[in-house]
């Protein structure tokens, strides 16, 4: 993949995001560049500033060189972590529905047209937007270009973004984007909205996007869209992610935390280099403004947008650097990983004796002091904390469940009164991407809003409760999916046997009652867990930056204990947190043990396991892909069916294009007009933008927790 273009091309023909690069037509942005937009400060005659001070650049460099250290000393950890949990077997109870091994790829979320506001000539241009499966935002010229597959105008991953509905909410963050400024409500934003229905893509570092919608209704779905890209951009690191994963986000806790920055971290956003990006413009960017925000000329409108455009070039470029120095260290790593690995299977009883003598010399030392902290500053909060989690996250996975079961109910009587089995490859389609469908899933993901954690956050320093309601949409969407594609598996398994229009309304009726039975279990499941996570980000944290003064000065005399050999696999610190989360463990697991044993929000009791259920289900999963358009189709048209043979190939793929799947669309007039004088502008240049949830303290080391949910 070119770094000019950070795309590639999707199964669908839809460009696959998968630089978080922002490329125009200057190309990359370095450290020339950045000054060269200072020195013009957006164009504007006599708004000279000066050139950017060099040593931001030996800033950048030295952050990245401190924080990669602390990447390669967690990530011999996480290899041990991860093969010691591999050997021993240790892990969650079985899942008793089905996961999609084989992702919904050929799949547009969503499509319209949205009016964008263009910075360049300070007009607004409609223009056809789609939202593929990999959630970022493709924006179009037309809906032709994009049929006769003419490059977009602008790819925008989304993560670290926050979606704006009003130009005061817009103001308020944008008046602290320079010292000495402050935006009221009321005041002159840097743009002028056409419409009482603005939609704005804001990010503290990168540029920001405006769109305009012409109905409230437009507004909220539009709004629910992006939100959900936002969602799944952020969450960008991937699950399956074992070792790196989890060095990367335990790297980035040791790195705030030797800063003494605890907590939750809003940035924790997307992939890897992304994040890596947020940590350095975290502390270049004030430097930044300190030095070039004096030399800001014109009005104050004209300041924010100078610096905006200051700040995104600065971003472009530390995204760069980012990007080449921890492909070099990942890779480095991962040649040095055979002979790690080699290690471990060679002396793991004796890595793992070494460790226990640790831990325990350090729980000796640290743990009266612990216990009383735990005892006086976290056990009295543990209830409410917890209760304040489980009231929306509960309601959004019961909300869940009753929208599964609309869905296939509606569906049924949809088979009883009208298509009968003709009709069900085109039922099922459409179900089989309901966990995908922002609008309806959007009453789950609303539930988490109310989420309050008043008089605790200051307490234990949580920024935001937004980290907690991105992963519980996220888990939300999983248990959806989860419960659709059981469903699927289940009903196609039994239309084999051939059964009329009567038998098959039963047996999806008593199918449903199976994966109902089922979800309610993983759920259950999932949100103990869920809860225990959230329960430890938050109190852990602070347990830790309460320690700090006593403990972690005399952390370096326990390295002598620490053979040699095995010194890339133990750390004392990362021993030493997981010691303080052993003094705070029992207690929240007996508060949720409470929690289910009283039956409240629906949790099942530790004790209730669905043993062997179903045991042949599992291996349903194994089979191919079921593909109902192909299978069930009823057309006429041959849409359904393979291609003929004398149709060359590039035919075919450009059809599919034309016609992949769509999960819900609200296509408006391609002549819709704004009300005021709106003018078409020429081809500008093509942008190609990008932007999680991340781990901290699980359970069992997997790749990880809460974090990566984002903002």
């Amino acid at each position: 993949m070119s770094p000019t273009t950070g795309k590639e091309t999707g199964r669908a023909g839809v460009g696959r995001v998968t630089s978080l690069q922002v490329v125009d037509c200057v190309g990359t942005a370095d450290w020339p560049e950045v000054r060269h937009r200072a020195g013009v400060a957006g164009g504007q005659p006599g708004a000279t500033l000066g050139s950017i001070p060099e040593p931001c650049e030996e800033k950048t460099e030295k952050i990245l060189r401190e924080f990669l250290q602390f990447y390669e000393d967690q990530y011999g950890v996480a290899l041990f972590n991860s093969m010691r949990h591999e050997i021993e077997g240790t892990g969650l109870p079985q899942a008793q529905l089905l996961w999609r091994k084989v992702p919904l790829e050929e799949r547009i979320v969503f499509s319209g047209n949205l009016f964008q506001y263009q910075e360049d000539n300070k007009k607004w241009r409609n223009r056809f937007s789609l939202v593929p499966h990999n959630y970022g935002l493709v924006l179009y010229e037309n809906k032709v270009a994009y049929e006769r597959q003419v490059p977009p105008r602008a790819i925008v991953n989304s993560a670290g973004y926050k979606v704006l509905t009003s130009l005061d909410q817009y103001l308020e963050l944008i008046g602290n984007s320079l010292p000495g400024t402050t935006s009221k409500s009321g005041g002159t934003p840097i743009f002028k909205c056409p419409t009482q229905f603005p939609l704005i893509l804001w990010h503290p570092y990168a540029r920001h996007y405006y769109f305009c919608m012409m109905t409230e209704a437009e507004q909220d779905k539009w709004q629910a869209v992006l939100q959900d890209c936002v969602r799944h951009c952020n969450n960008g690191i991937p699950e399956d992610s074992k070792v790196e994963g989890p060095a990367f986000t335990d790297a980035i806790r040791m790195y705030r935390q030797a800063k003494e920055l605890y907590g939750t971290w809003e940035m924790l956003c997307g992939n890897e280099v992304q994040i890596l990006s947020n940590l350095v413009m975290e502390e270049l960017g004030p430097e930044l403004k300190a030095e070039l925000a004096p030399r800001l000329k014109g009005k104050l409108q004209e300041r924010q947008r100078q610096w905006i455009q200051i700040s995104d070039s600065a971003y472009r470029m530390v995204y760069e650097r980012v990007k080449v120095l921890f492909e070099e260290t990942l890779s480095k790593l991962q040649r040095a990983r055979p002979a790690m690995e080699a290690t471990i299977r060679t002396d793991m009883d004796q890595i793992v004796t070494s460790k226990e003598h640790l831990a325990s010399k350090i729980r000796a030392f640290i743990l009266p002091k612990a216990e009383v902290c735990v005892r006086n500053h976290v056990q009295p909060y543990i209830p409410s904390i917890l209760e304040a989690l489980m009231v929306p996250t509960s309601q959004g996975f019961t909300e869940v469940r009753d929208i599964f079961f609309k869905e296939v109910t509606d569906m049924n009587l949809n088979v009883i009164n009208e298509g009968g089995i003709d009709k069900l490859g085109e039922y099922m389609e459409k179900l089989s991407q309901l966990a995908y469908h922002p609008l309806k899933m959007q009453g789950c993901y609303e539930k988490m809003e109310p989420l309050r954690l008043d008089g605790l956050q200051q307490r234990f320093d949580v920024s935001s409760t937004s980290v907690f309601k991105q992963r519980a949409q996220i888990l939300m969407r999983e248990q959806m999916d989860n419960a659709v594609y059981t469903f699927e598996t289940l009903l196609h398994q039994e239309l084999g046997k051939g059964p009329t229009r009567e038998e098959l309304c039963k047996s999806i009726q008593r199918i449903l009652e199976r994966v109902l039975k089922k979800y309610d279990y993983d759920s259950s499941t999932v949100r103990k867990r869920f809860f225990r996570e959230a329960l430890l980000q938050i109190t852990i944290p602070f347990l830790l930056r309460k320690l700090a003064p006593t403990c972690k000065s005399e952390l370096p005399r326990f390295q002598e204990l620490i053979f040699e050999d095995f010194a890339r696999f133990l750390l004392v610190e990362n021993t030493y947190e997981e010691v303080v989360l052993q003094t705070v463990m029992k207690d929240i697991l007996q508060a949720v043990k409470e929690a289910a044993v009283q039956r409240k929000h629906n949790l099942y009791r530790d004790s209730v396991v669905m043993h062997n259920s179903d045991p042949n289900l599992h291996l349903l999963a194994e089979s191919a892909p079921i593909d109902w358009g192909e299978e069930y189709s009823d057309s006429g048209d041959g849409s359904g069916g393979s291609p003929s043979p004398g149709v060359p190939q590039v035919t075919t793929l450009s059809e599919k294009r034309r016609r992949a799947k769509q999960v819900v669309s609200v296509v408006q007039d391609e002549e819709a007009e704004l009300p005021f004088e709106w003018l078409p502008t020429g081809q500008g240049p093509i942008v190609y933008r990008t932007g999680q949830v991340g781990n901290t303290w699980g359970l069992a080391p997997e790749p990880r927790s809460l974090e990566q949910a984002g903002p």
